[in-house]
This record gives C-alpha cells, structure tokens and sequence, in this order.
C-alpha cells in the first residue's frame, strides 16, 4: 500500500509478519502483532532493523506501555472509518504515556481524516489501494484551523478564541 507521511509518499521498509510468519534477516524492520510480541518477545527485541507492533482498534495502548521503547513504529488498526478508537489510542500514545516513534495508521481511512489523524499524533498512514495520493496531501492544507486540541499543529478555534478574548481584556 502506498505511505504518506507529512503530505508526501515515502517509501516503505517495514515487513507486516504473521503470527505464524518467519523472520526475515535481522537488518529488516517487522511489524508484528502484539500477540507475536508477547510469544516472541527476547528474539524480536534488539534487532537491528527495528521493531514495529500493530495493535487492533480493541487493544488499549497501556498493553505496550512498559515496552513502548522497543518500537520504532506502532501501527494501529482502523477498521471502519466510523471507528475512531484509533484516533484516541494515537492520542493517548503521545500525550499520556509519552511515545516519540512513529505511529502509523492502517485499514480504513480517508482523506478527510488525514489532519484529525495528523493532530492527534499519527505520522504515517498507509492509503488504501487505488486512492489518490494526491487528494491525502490535499487535505493536510484544505482546512486550517480546528476546535479540537492538538498534539501538533496549529493553534485550535477554542485556543485562538481564548487568545482574543484576553487581548480585548488587556
């Protein structure tokens, strides 16, 4: 599938393992499944490609919390584009349990998502196959401002309107 990451396409390393999957040599990233992780913990950590784990939309993020420096990636599964658990579990990696790495969102998403995801801490998503790269790119400059808080980005529309409001008190 193709990557975005910051509006531009980037080539992807990352090998997606099965729980079942042989290992590929040691220099190759894998992102595996946190089931694999906890089977296979002592042979996956260290290696010299990097370790990535996907957690479904109904894992919570405090299940990797005492290993969240093993990872250079954390994928997190959308199932549907209703399905925003996503959004929070990208949220709550960044501003409670403190993750610097690369979050990546995958399965179902869509351009009009691309700034909420990107505000709440997701710096990948991997686009669906046959969308337009393009239009994911677009989105990240159609709108410009938001209500909610972000973990990056621009100020939000509550943020900006408490601004005004002690400038004029002043």
């Amino acid at each position: 599938m193709p990557l975005i990451e910051t509006g531009k396409l980037v080539d992807d390393a990352w090998v997606h393992l099965g729980d079942d999957d042989a290992l590929p040599a040691a220099d190759v990233p894998v992102i595996v499944s946190l089931a694999r992780f906890h089977k296979d913990r002592d042979t996956l950590v260290g290696r010299n490609g990097g370790l990535g784990i996907w957690l479904a939309s109904s894992q919570h993020p405090k299940d990797i919390a005492d290993h969240l420096a093993d990872f250079a990636l954390v994928a997190l599964d959308f199932p549907k584009f209703r399905d925003g658990r996503g959004f929070t579990i990208a949220r709550e990696l960044r501003e409670h349990l403190g993750y610097r790495g690369v979050i990546r969102a995958t399965g179902h998403t869509l351009p009009d998502q691309y700034l909420a995801l990107v505000r709440c801490g997701v710096s990948q998503v991997e686009i669906p196959e046959g969308r337009d790269p393009a239009l994911w790119a677009h989105a990240l400059t159609e709108i410009s401002t938001a209500y909610q808080v972000s973990v990056a980005g621009p100020l939000s529309m509550a943020r900006l309107s408490r601004h005004k409001k002690t400038e004029h008190a002043a």
